[in-house]
């Protein structure tokens, strides 16, 4: 398993795709091995990349070559080799560094088995001697180092948020994720008590949520494919957060409904199974992610769900005026789900962030026109950052004939507030049980 994970890392190295994606490849390659295997596979790879910062931050102490300098496979092996003897309890310090000398060996670098062994085992002695940063004089920093988030994105929530919330976010984003279920609306509750029946009996954990009564929050759960009802089109994976954009839009019998940034097609499906009367349009620029939405769309059944590659940024003179509501879930940093995809948090720069405002603008400029007078429009992300979120919602008001509308006729008691009542609401992980997004809802005047 360890030649695997390590395998899977130095492919990630090269940052050509993601691990929850490469992970679930691999599962369907390997899909013989036992749900033990698969799980230790998941929690090293997956740890690994949650902890890295904290991992070289103590390879650093132990290591003459700083970790920037090492060669990846080494790197790697070291890193996997950490997170052991740290994190994985169940795996004795003495078998942490065996395996990593093993695997030094396996990659024909005979020369720097003593150099791996001589560091781990050191680590393993040492690992109650550890020195981390003092939190009185750099909060920040040791902040980054506890938690693996990088400072980049901790100054910018300090920022944005205070301290208290920026290390509530970060501290949230290591705990065990959860899948989020959305079941059909329309079941039985008899047919609801059988689903959770099936699922408790295959060894899963089922948390209602506190928010929706047809949205679950699942653990233990070993391929959501395998649930009971995922094959029938019953349930669908999706977080709480983005169902709560169909909720707030309010949808209306026969009413039109554009997603123009649709994949994976949550938000689309929603509205489609929720109001089987209304016409949902999902749209995204991948042809291959559109194809995903169109099989996930037949497997629940959705006569009244269409999706089509295009291009959210550029205009479609056809479409002005048609539609009745536009879901606007333009592509973001995606920093509300890096509980999720760890991957993320590797990626943000203030560079990116520059463009990604910049693609959020020509999407919302190029898509707006597409609403009717007196339709809805619904503006969502799945960030906590304020300037894809609050200033984009400035941004629109700003520019265009609309107006803020109140969410809270939609939402439950325990999400309403002040900004609910002025149109928009921002979650954030830690405070709610969901990931963080963020959602404003406008009419065109």
């Amino acid at each position: 398993m360890r030649a695997l994970a390590l395998d899977m890392l130095l492919e990630l190295h090269q940052g050509e795709t993601y691990s929850n994606i490469l992970i679930g490849q691999v599962f369907e390659k390997y899909d013989y091995l036992s749900a033990q295997d698969k799980a230790f596979l998941k929690r090293l790879t997956e740890g690994v990349i949650e902890r890295r910062i904290t991992l070289d931050y103590v390879l650093d102490q132990f290591s003459k070559t700083p970790v920037k300098k090492m060669k990846p496979v080494i790197r790697e092996i070291l890193r996997m080799g950490v997170y052991q003897i740290l994190y994985l309890d169940a795996v004795p310090d003495s078998a942490a560094c065996n395996e990593a000398v093993k695997l030094t060996a396996q990659k024909h670098i005979v020369q720097l088995k003593g150099f791996v062994n001589g560091i781990l085992r050191n680590i393993a002695r040492q690992k109650e001697q550890i020195t981390w940063p003092d939190e009185r004089k750099d909060p920040l920093y040791a902040l980054s180092i506890r938690t693996a988030m990088p400072m980049e994105i901790l100054t910018l929530w300090e920022k944005d948020y205070g301290m208290s919330l920026a290390s509530t976010m970060a501290e949230a984003m290591l705990k065990p994720g959860k899948v989020s279920i959305r079941r059909r609306e329309d079941l039985s509750e008899d047919a609801c008590r059988k689903l959770e029946e099936a699922w408790k009996k295959s060894g899963v954990q089922v948390t209602p949520s506190p928010y929706l009564p047809y949205a679950y929050l699942l653990s233990h759960v070993e391929g959501v494919q395998r649930l009971e009802g995922f094959a029938g089109g019953l349930i669908t994976v999706q977080d709480v957060s983005s169902m709560l954009v169909t909720e707030c839009a309010g949808i209306k019998e026969n009413d039109l409904v554009l997603d123009v940034c649709a994949a994976p097609g949550g938000k689309s499906m929603h509205a489609a199974g929720k109001h089987p009367a209304a016409k949902v349009i999902a749209r995204d620029v991948s042809p291959y992610r559109v194809e995903l939405m169109e099989e996930n769309a037949a497997r629940c059944h959705l006569d009244n769900m269409t999706c089509s590659c295009a291009d959210a940024a550029v205009s479609d003179e056809t479409m002005i005026g048609k539609a009745d509501v536009l879901y606007l879930d333009v592509p973001c940093s995606g920093l509300g789900i890096i509980g999720h995809k760890q991957d993320i948090k590797y990626d943000w720069s203030a560079e990116k962030e520059e463009s990604l405002v910049k693609l959020q603008r020509q999407i919302v400029t190029s898509s707006i026109p597409y609403v009717r007078s007196g339709g809805t429009i619904i503006y969502s992300t799945c960030t906590v950052n304020r300037r894809e979120n609050d200033q984009m919602r400035d941004f629109i008001l700003e520019h265009f004939n609309v107006q803020a509308v109140s969410l809270d006729e939609h939402l439950p008691k325990n999400l309403q507030s002040r900004t609910t009542a002025q149109g928009y609401l921002q979650l954030m992980p830690g405070v709610q049980e969901a990931d963080g997004f963020f959602i404003a809802k406008f009419r065109k005047g």
